[in-house]
């Protein structure tokens, strides 16, 4: 979240800020956290002041007693005591307003970089790159699901029957498919100094709170509500989570770790064309990368980030572009993020396979993340990153469609090795 030093000293531009990324009620809020921010230190001011009095009077208190002055003992007694009744109350209050302060803060999403574009809604994103060619297919070309089906490399009936829609059934070689796309991404990463970890698919509330899924993404999470753990929507909820409540030195910075994972998304609210096939599902494998890091090195963070996973997009041979999103279009938690599509030829369509995001001290502050200077000692809020490097289900959409054949699907030469196999088809 937001931290109350930004809010205080800088209140226009953070309005301004959010009312770019069209925050409802931008000011309101920010003056309902000034608000309670003022009823808590008057609070503290008048506690701080009641705490000096008391220790004045009970020291006046022991010098009575010993001149034998009981009867003004007994009365400055009784007004110690209506103090304290008072620092009861005064207390409360201050929590009051302490908590009333954080819930709002709670709903104020992350302000934008400087760099991010004006913009509604995805049509006002920016295209900052282009890569790799077009394949050039007969307008009759099947879409993937016809060839998932074609090749028996997949079953959605099959995953309704047992689950429901959104869940796939990989079969045969797309299952060993999936395998090493997960391999060559977490390999990837290895070679580019990633630590790999291996998390928990649920988390608790805390966890969703601190990287800010909750409460703006409660709806989108599947819940399990007897033990009150939600399963994770991308492996960037566990792996940052890893550094909750940690103070990290200098010198260990920048982590990085790399994570793969099971997705879980409701996508409640989705419908049409952009659910069909692989194209949307409530349940992918996905390689997330993450960092954290010194602010004045973040966005240098950022720029190796977003070479990495071009860098993927390439060996794989997909043609793609790298949008900047706008204010609009970002996610709650994100100061600036890109997002990586490829050319689903078939279809005719981008597909986003990542978004790569700067969250700077916004993850951080509710995560309570933070590093220790190694000269001053001073303790400061590090800056969260992460991105998708990759998200499976379209990577496969746009392979199969980009490199299909009467024979089957040809396989990208950098993942032979992994799979054993340079087609994909309804052969063992």
């Amino acid at each position: 979240m937001l931290t109350l030093k930004l809010i205080s000293e800088e209140t226009e531009r953070v309005v301004k800020g959010l009312e770019k990324k069209h925050f409802q009620g931008a000011r309101e809020a920010v003056g309902k956290v000034l608000e309670y921010d003022k009823i808590r230190r008057e609070c503290q001011q008048k506690l701080d002041g009641n705490k000096q009095q008391q220790n004045q009077l009970s020291k006046q208190i022991g010098g009575l007693m010993k001149e034998g002055k009981k009867e003004e003992a007994n009365q400055i007694k009784e007004t110690v005591a209506g103090l304290k009744a008072t620092d009861k109350a005064l207390q409360e209050a201050m929590e009051k307003a302490q908590q009333d302060m954080t819930e709002v803060l709670l709903t104020i999403p992350n302000i934008p970089h400087a760099d991010v574009p004006e913009g509604k809604d995805a049509s006002d994103n920016v295209v900052v790159k282009e890569g790799g060619e077009k394949p050039s297919l007969p307008d009759d070309a099947p879409c993937h699901w016809d060839l998932l089906k074609k090749f028996n490399l997949a079953d959605f009936d099959l995953g309704v029957k047992i689950t429901g829609a959104g869940f796939p059934i990989y079969i045969g070689k797309m299952a060993r498919f999936q395998r090493a796309l997960e391999a060559f991404f977490l390999d990837e990463a290895r070679k580019n100094g990633y630590l790999e970890v291996q998390p928990p698919l649920v988390v608790n509330q805390a966890s969703g709170l601190g990287t800010g899924q909750l409460p703006d993404k409660e709806g989108q999470m599947y819940h399990a509500t007897a033990d009150d753990l939600y399963l994770i929507p991308t492996a960037e909820v566990p792996v940052t989570n890893i550094f909750r409540d940690e103070i990290l030195d200098e010198k260990e910075l920048p982590v990085k770790r790399c994570a793969y994972s099971a997705c879980f998304r409701r996508e409640a609210g989705s419908y049409g064309k952009d659910v069909r096939g692989l194209n949307r599902l409530h349940q992918f494998d996905k390689v997330e990368i993450v960092r954290i890091d010194k602010p004045e090195h973040s966005y240098q963070s950022l720029a190796e980030m977003l070479e990495h996973v071009e860098g993927l997009l390439r060996k794989l041979e997909l043609p793609y572009h790298i949008l900047r999103l706008c204010g609009g279009d970002m996610s709650f938690t994100s100061a600036i993020c890109y997002d990586f599509e490829v050319w689903s030829a078939a279809q005719k369509r981008w597909l986003e396979v990542s978004s790569v995001s700067n969250f700077e001290s916004y993850q951080a502050n509710r995560l309570h993340c933070r590093y220790r200077h190694t000269e001053d000692k001073k303790i400061e809020l590090c800056h969260t990153l992460n991105g998708s490097a990759l998200a499976l289900p379209r990577i496969v959409a746009a392979i199969i469609e980009n490199n299909q054949t009467p024979e089957g699907i040809r396989v990208p030469k950098v993942l032979v090795p992994y799979c054993g196999f340079e087609m994909l088809d309804d052969k063992m």
